[in-house]
């Protein structure tokens, strides 16, 4: 399945029916008079967040909704039919923003199940029953229905998840997530093996937490260097950051270093959430150049480091047990003993 965390649509409510204009007559019924029903409504676009997706690919083939508009009055009263809503679905965490150069948020839908009327459809015109007055006994006019309401939106995908992952390109996320995780993402010896945001659950404990992955950063991602930072809103909902740095880099606080600048230039409070720093791929080098690594990482974050492998395994307990700290009770579910050690209720994207 294809990763789209950006699409845009356009969207139309259904239009109010005509009332009718309609007079009695009936044999044997010496009195008539105006019977015109009143229209029905239009149909209104209605958002919902539903389980089960995780990207907004579905939009790239299917841009226009336009809900039903209301079915027209009749004789004897009888109002026309409503237009059926139009509900559209889309993943949980999805934000619908105004199609303007401010990109303002409209609605943000996160959690599952939740329901947004977007447009509403226009009530249905007056029949001319409804026009009958003491001094006008035999009304001919009606109202046409109200109009339907339309606009282009955006709509944009941040995905939820308790923990994320940030580092440079190669850090070894896609490792660690495949290790803690039964996700698939690719892993390879070359940079930006990761185009796309994985998602992935983690049991541990008796508990369990989403943990998403993102493309690596680079310095000048925020200017559009590398892949960009765009990948970066899937994280901004996280409770934590876990920041990998590769013990093999040359200057792993130049690493440390480069990516907190792209998050800060970024925005949106990621410097300011609670992180967690590891050096990664200690399995590669000896006990006395992870402490020497581990004391200049820690220098340079003001953080206490951990030592990692996620091909070994050494602290992958540990940074755990610390993720689960930092997301709290709150945040963290309770697993179902029925299901596998790492099983995944969010499939991979």
């Amino acid at each position: 399945m294809h990763f789209l965390d950006q699409a845009k649509i356009f969207i139309r409510s259904g239009a109010g029916g005509p009332g009718a204009v309609s007079f009695r007559r009936e044999k044997f019924m010496e009195y008539g008079g105006p019977d015109g029903g009143n229209g029905g409504k239009g149909g209104d676009i209605i958002f919902e967040a539903v389980a089960g997706l995780n990207t907004l690919i579905d939009f790239r083939y299917t841009q226009h909704f336009r809900a039903p508009r209301g079915s027209g009055g009749a004789g004897q009263n009888r109002t026309g039919a409503g237009g059926d809503d139009l509900i559209i679905k889309v993943p949980v965490g999805t934000q619908i923003l105004a199609d303007t150069e401010e990109r303002e948020v409209l609605a943000d839908l996160t959690t599952v199940g939740e329901r947004r009327v977007f447009l509403r459809g226009g009530d249905g015109g007056r029949g001319n029953a409804s026009y009958k007055t003491s001094t006008n006994r035999a009304p001919r006019q009606h109202g046409q229905g109200w109009p339907n309401e339309e606009a282009w939106v955006w709509l944009r995908l941040k995905l939820l998840a308790d923990a994320g992952l940030v580092g440079l390109p190669n850090a070894g996320k896609s490792t660690f997530i495949n290790a803690v995780t039964n996700a698939q993402a690719k892993v390879g010896a070359y940079a930006f093996t990761t185009l796309r945001p994985q998602l992935g659950v983690v049991r541990h404990k008796g508990l369990e937490f989403v943990v998403a992955d993102i493309p690596g950063l680079i310095e000048g991602a925020a200017e559009g260097a590398g892949v960009g930072d765009r990948f970066l809103g899937h994280i901004e909902r996280c409770r934590v950051l876990l920041h990998l740095v590769d013990a093999n880099d040359a200057d792993v606080a130049e690493s440390y270093r480069i990516v907190r600048d792209e998050l800060d230039a970024y925005g949106a409070g990621l410097i300011d959430k609670p992180a967690i720093v590891a050096l990664n791929k200690i399995d590669t080098l000896d006990d006395e150049l992870i402490a020497a690594l581990s004391a200049e990482l820690e220098e340079a974050s003001g953080a206490p480091v951990i030592p990692l492998s996620g091909v070994s395994g050494v602290g992958v307990d540990w940074v755990l047990d610390k993720l689960l700290e930092a997301i709290g009770p709150e945040g963290a579910a309770v697993a179902d003993d029925d299901e596998g050690e790492d099983a995944i209720e969010w499939s991979p994207i």
